[in-house]
């Protein structure tokens, strides 16, 4: 699933190639909007809410999307190949003179009015690349159920919004917790940084092409323990360990290192792929000279 880094800097581009001019096409692809049309609408915004983009156009309209586990937006110019994937995995496209957007594997995809957009973003937490940031509420939302898992606690985006899988194994490294330890029992300095570090670690990469927590951009080293095991821990040495995490219908596979990180873990790890998953780290929006952003992303 992308992270809320690159959601933001999808969101970035999205806006460059569309923002401030009008839509020469329109087709959105799922049953509810397959008769709706924004073609001669501009496009007034396109900015991030977490993992969520709204795409806001004239006429008080919000074009809303999610990415889930693997959709994407790719920009591309006119005449250039679209190379997204499969026809029928589009889901939306979106077009101005000068550049199309292509929308695929959307899980998510509605028009809303614009002053309704809470109904799709208004439970989410405390935005960490956002403008509503606030870290004291991001804490007490996850110390609201102490009994929680912190891995499992950090991936809600009702108490903070922007962390998926890869920064949830990552940022309980850092903390030095397992990411089965209850956050009721996270001290009082871990408690503490947990907020500001988990966006130190989101605003590192929002303008990366590749993300690294480790500040190395040697591949196997970008990451410490996500996607690693059984290599060693790149602190210790340990072999690192993996175990999926989470209720049945939404299990994720979780890192961590044995000898750095304190508190309970499974008894026996189910063995997951040898083939470390991939980051999510290719850009969800390609531009046509697939060059990574030079400015930060909008924040509106």
């Amino acid at each position: 699933m992308p992270e809320g880094d690159t959601v933001h800097q999808s969101a970035h581009r999205l806006h460059t190639a569309l923002a401030g001019h009008p839509l020469t096409r329109s087709d959105l692809r799922v049953p509810k909007l397959a008769t709706t049309d924004l073609t001669t609408r501009t496009v007034l915004d396109v900015t991030a809410r977490g993992k969520h983009l709204l795409t806001r156009v004239e006429g008080g309209l919000t074009l809303h999307s999610h990415l889930g586990m693997d959709g994407s937006w790719r920009v591309y110019a006119p005449r250039e190949r679209w190379r997204g994937g499969p026809t029928h995995q589009i889901r939306a496209i979106l077009a101005t003179a000068d550049h199309t957007a292509v929308g695929y594997r959307l899980p998510v995809l509605e028009l809303l009015r614009t002053t309704d957009e809470h109904r799709a973003v208004g439970h989410l937490g405390p935005d960490l690349l956002g403008p509503d940031w606030d870290p004291e509420q991001a804490l007490r939302n996850l110390r609201a159920d102490p009994e929680r898992a912190l891995g499992e606690a950090l991936l809600d985006q009702r108490n903070l919004a922007g962390i998926g899988n890869i920064y949830k194994s990552e940022l309980c490294f850092l903390l030095r917790a397992t990411p089965w330890l209850p956050v009721g029992d996270l001290s009082e300095e871990q408690a503490a940084r947990l907020p500001a570090l988990a966006k130190k670690l989101l605003e590192a990469n929002r303008d990366r092409p590749a993300r690294t927590t480790t500040g190395s951009t040697r591949p196997g080293q970008r990451l410490y323990v996500y996607g690693r095991a059984p290599r060693p821990c790149l602190r210790c040495g340990t072999p690192l360990r993996a175990a999926e995490q989470g209720d049945p219908t939404r299990k994720r596979p979780t890192y961590w290192c044995p000898t750095c990180q304190q508190g309970p873990h499974p008894a026996s790890n189910k063995p997951l792929s040898s083939t470390p998953p991939p980051d999510n780290r290719t850009p969800s929006v390609r531009t046509p000279n697939n060059r990574p952003p030079t400015n930060p992303p909008h924040a509106h």
